[in-house]
């Protein structure tokens, strides 16, 4: 394990707040015990779930395992191991007593295995309308000043500005930013991790990442399910929210950021702040919304048809956000960020577009384009031009194909998002998380085009067929934006998959 100075101490405690919810259960134990499973906790820390619900250890313990994955033959003794440094601990939000009995709980601990100068790292998997009252109970009741203390803290980081800056407001008297760790689980995946690597550590990458060889950039996330039930709480998210003003804006300032001085996390955060101060402001004209409607077999529902939707509303289910980065590596390249659900397909890719090789002798090959499978199964292949086999003296399209899953053995343990970050914040690496000053300028990006949006006055969103791809606006507006559909010829990728003409 890392043996870096900041890193957690062997005898360490883990409290997990909403510990009886979905979050908790699907994601956050989960990763804990994927990391013990994998010697990256050790075998000696203590983890306490924490929620209202009146649950015995054995119930708890119950709902954790249903959830865990990875367990084979071999590793199943693991199972056991992890759930026995767990346990269940009731008590209110709002109320100290819970926490003063939780304290008392730690120090048990901490006293049993003479811990002088303790770890402690709390994990909201919590609504943010509770976050204050949490984190002022913890740091009265159960803050060491002898030790350390992590606290980190899930999306929504507000709703919009003014409710993020309240949020900060709150949380600012009671942890530092250097004991505040802002988990956005896009930051976690593999994909995006290598994003620094290999723009900076490949001169290939570095000589042609600008706007001299650059025409276009997209970064999109689709998925093929609607919200299934859930529109109620979607209807007071949409889209935007729910993933482009965090995780798509995230993988943007990677993608855009000037090389850092170091992988020190500061170094890094520094430049993700200047990109994002960078950009232009949204143009009103520079969107296109939509939400969808029924499948065109009708076999799927619209979004208006779930009951907990109301039959006026207009939230977004889909949305493409055109934006300008005003600065020397980038200026007029546009950028393109664009999501949706109830599409044709699952898939969160990164799409960028060279400009045309000079004509003369070659009048009509296609341009190179670099993309990155962020998920489902993690790729990074260069479309190139090359000559046809044999005695022909035509070019095709083909490509330089890393498939993760081919290139690299099942040997190589590729950590969950939830896990890597986890571990991130174990060993006190905060360039994966989100800063105060990322997460305010993030928002003033973002409230404005909000507030047009959501307003009486505001654009009612295109509608598309549940299983489509977007609205029918999409390739015209992808045009507008820089984004040149070639005609693809014998072109496919994968191989295995059919060849589509100018797919989306």
């Amino acid at each position: 394990m890392n043996t870096s100075s900041d890193r957690f101490g062997d005898y360490s405690t883990i409290v997990v707040f909403g510990a009886s919810g979905d979050l908790a259960k699907k994601k956050t134990f989960p990763a804990l015990f994927g990391l013990f499973r994998e010697g990256e906790l050790p075998s000696t820390i203590r983890i306490i779930g924490y929620a209202r619900s009146k649950l015995s250890d054995e119930d708890f313990k119950s709902r954790i395992s249903a959830n865990l994955k990875g367990v084979t033959n071999e590793n199943k003794h693991k199972v056991q191991e992890f759930l026995n440094l767990c346990s269940y601990h009731q008590g209110a939000y709002d109320q100290p007593e819970g926490f003063k009995d939780l304290e008392t709980e730690i120090k048990k601990y901490e006293d049993k295995h003479s811990i002088t100068k303790p770890d402690r790292l709390f994990y909201l998997a919590l609504p943010p309308s509770v976050f204050t009252a949490v984190a002022k109970n913890l740091k009265e009741h159960v803050y060491t000043k002898e030790g350390r203390v992590r606290l980190v803290v899930e999306k929504p980081f507000g709703h919009d500005l003014a409710s993020s800056r309240e949020l900060q407001k709150d949380l600012a008297p009671l942890f530092s930013e250097n004991e505040l760790y802002r988990i956005d689980h896009y930051l976690g995946k593999e994909m995006v991790k290598n994003l620094v690597v290999l723009r900076f550590a490949n001169e290939v990458m570095g000589a042609c990442w600008n706007k001299n060889y650059v025409r276009s950039v997209q970064i999109s996330f689709k998925e093929a399910f609607g919200t299934e039930g859930r529109g109620g709480y979607f209807d007071d998210v949409g889209i935007i929210r729910d993933v482009m003003q965090n995780h798509l804006l995230q993988v943007l300032t990677l993608l855009a950021m000037e090389r850092p001085v170091s992988f020190d996390p500061e170094a890094i955060r520094d430049e993700k702040v200047k990109v994002l101060k960078a950009i232009g402001d949204i143009e009103t004209d520079d969107i296109l919304l939509g939400q969808y409607g029924k499948s065109e077999d009708g076999t799927k529902p619209g979004y208006l048809d779930d009951e907990t939707v109301k039959s006026d509303s207009k939230c977004v289910t889909y949305a493409a956000i055109g934006l300008q980065i005003h600065n020397e590596r980038w200026e007029g390249v546009p950028f393109v960020m664009r999501a949706g659900k109830a599409l044709n397909e699952s898939k969160v890719e990164i799409r960028i577009q060279f400009k045309p090789a000079s004509k003369g002798m070659f009048n009509s090959v296609e341009r190179n384009e670099l993309v990155m499978r962020i998920q489902p199964d993690e790729a990074i292949y260069l479309k190139i031009n090359s000559k046809i086999p044999g005695i022909s003296d035509q070019t095709s399209v083909t490509d330089l194909d890393m498939t993760y899953s081919k290139r690299y053995s099942k040997q190589f343990w590729i950590p969950e998002a939830y896990e890597s970050l986890i571990r991130d914040c174990f060993l006190g690496n905060h360039s994966n998380f989100v800063r105060d000053d990322e997460l305010d300028i993030s928002w003033k990006l973002f409230t404005p085009l909000l507030e047009h949006i959501e307003s009486k006055t505001g654009p009612v969103p295109e509608s598309y067929p549940y299983g489509s791809k977007g609205p029918k606006q999409l390739r015209s507006f992808l045009n507008k934006h820089g984004y040149v559909f070639e005609d693809q010829g014998s072109y496919e990728w994968p191989l295995t998959t059919p060849n589509v003409k100018g797919k989306i």
